[in-house]
């Protein structure tokens, strides 16, 4: 084995918690460890939330180590409670398995299938769905006490709206996951967001209690904005990996435009390009007497490495050469689109429209946008009354009226 995983996984910031650590650090150095992530089918896309585990998968097997992807075709037909005040909507079997599908295609592109490390996938629905609850019961069940699961983490959120019974069993079948993969696969090892923790913990407990088997389990960071939100919120809603939910460049848009403080920690999470580089990119700013950085031009030369490196992970090199050329030609002088401004106090797009000079009028202002013929940046304008979001009056966006009209607009 080369530099041990964990060294390069903490190096990048994506390790938050492990279990056994000094062992299993140990085993990591000297073998090829089976691995595995679980990803319930709730949505028929990816999002950004996924890439960046599936950005940890992948440095994993680069490393010598085996992924398995598990697809939660069972569990997604109960939901998690990890990290929700309210009880998930409940899918039909048709729903979980169309799901399953589009995770199968998209996560396709992350992993080598073959080699000696080859990732494989698998689907919790084919020993799950058909459970005999009796012998779950007996063989799980009584592994476990109930105080102890009500101390977990995922389930305190809950204690005051109420834990359904049904939820109450998703950490029994989340540990039950990792038993059957231990013994199918040989499966040591459970990874996830550090929303999971807890449930990871009661994999690792239920095979060493009964197996007598080592069992181990690291979370990684989740992406949070350098001011604890979460990343990967967009005017249309959730970022994801779909193209044909969310653009690529919209996608590529959404990198280039990160906060100055989170580019660098991207750079780690979500590209392969070296530390050495990536840091050298970003010490590009000076620091006040406050410890507050305060970043020069170069910073978004970073981030424009950012959103071509994502972009063609996600989307592949034609895409993300394709949206560098758009974004360079509305917001670096690269192409003919004419510019424009708008005075600060202007957050209606209809009133944008008349500065313009896009449109006459608001009338005509009302009837493009209800037309659907107005866009910021790759964006639709839902209605009349919309406004501007405040980040696109920070950093300036492009105005489509039509397909042939595009302004590039600044605020003054």
């Amino acid at each position: 084995m080369a530099q041990n995983i964990m060294d390069i996984l903490r190096e990048r910031g994506f390790i938050k918690q492990t279990v056994y650590e000094d062992e299993l650090y140990e085993l990591l150095g000297k073998q090829s460890v089976p691995f595995y992530i679980g990803f319930d089918p709730t949505a028929d896309s990816l999002h950004v939330g996924h890439f960046l585990v599936l950005m940890a998968m992948s440095h994993m097997q680069r490393a010598g180590h085996k992924p398995v992807v598990l697809l939660g075709g069972g569990t997604g037909m109960i939901g998690d409670p990890s990290g929700r005040t309210d009880m998930r909507s409940m899918m039909t079997k048709e729903t979980v398995a169309h799901n399953v599908q589009c995770f199968r295609e998209q996560m396709s592109r992350f992993f080598s299938f073959e080699g000696e490390n080859a990732a494989i996938m698998v689907d919790n629905g084919d020993w799950l769905l058909d459970l005999n609850y009796i012998d779950f019961l007996r063989e799980v069940g009584s592994v476990f006490t109930v105080n102890r699961m009500l101390t977990a983490e995922c389930f305190k959120s809950r204690m005051e709206k109420g834990l359904s019974f049904l939820e109450f069993n998703y950490m029994l079948m989340q540990a039950y996951d990792f038993l059957v993969l231990y013994r199918k696969y040989g499966v040591l090892l459970e990874c996830g967001g550090d929303d999971q923790w807890s449930n990871m913990l009661a994999g690792v407990d239920l095979i060493r209690r009964k197996e007598q088997a080592p069992a181990f389990a690291m979370t990684f960071s989740l992406l949070l904005t350098s001011e604890g939100k979460k990343m990967g919120k967009t005017m249309k809603g959730a970022l994801w990996l779909d193209k044909n939910k969310t653009s690529p460049y919209e996608f590529y848009q959404y990198w280039r435009n990160v906060d100055d403080n989170d580019v660098e920690k991207c750079l780690g999470f979500l590209t392969y390009l070296p530390m050495d580089e990536i840091r050298a990119m970003c010490a590009c700013y000076t620091e006040d007497e406050n410890g507050v950085k305060h970043f020069d031009g170069r910073i978004n030369e970073a981030k424009a490495r950012l959103a071509y490196e994502v972009t063609k992970i996600v989307h592949g090199e034609e895409e993300a050469a394709l949206a560098d050329k758009q974004a360079k030609a509305a917001f670096g002088g690269g192409g003919d689109m004419p510019e424009g401004t708008i005075s600060a106090g202007t957050v209606k797009v209809a009133d944008a429209l008349v500065e313009l000079g896009l449109a006459a009028s608001k009338g005509e202002a009302k009837r493009l946008i209800e037309g659907g013929g107005i866009k910021l940046n790759d964006v639709k304008v839902a209605g009349f009354d919309a406004e501007i979001p405040s980040e696109l009056l920070k950093e300036g966006f492009v105005m489509h009226k039509g397909k042939k009209q595009h302004v590039k607009v600044t605020v003054k």
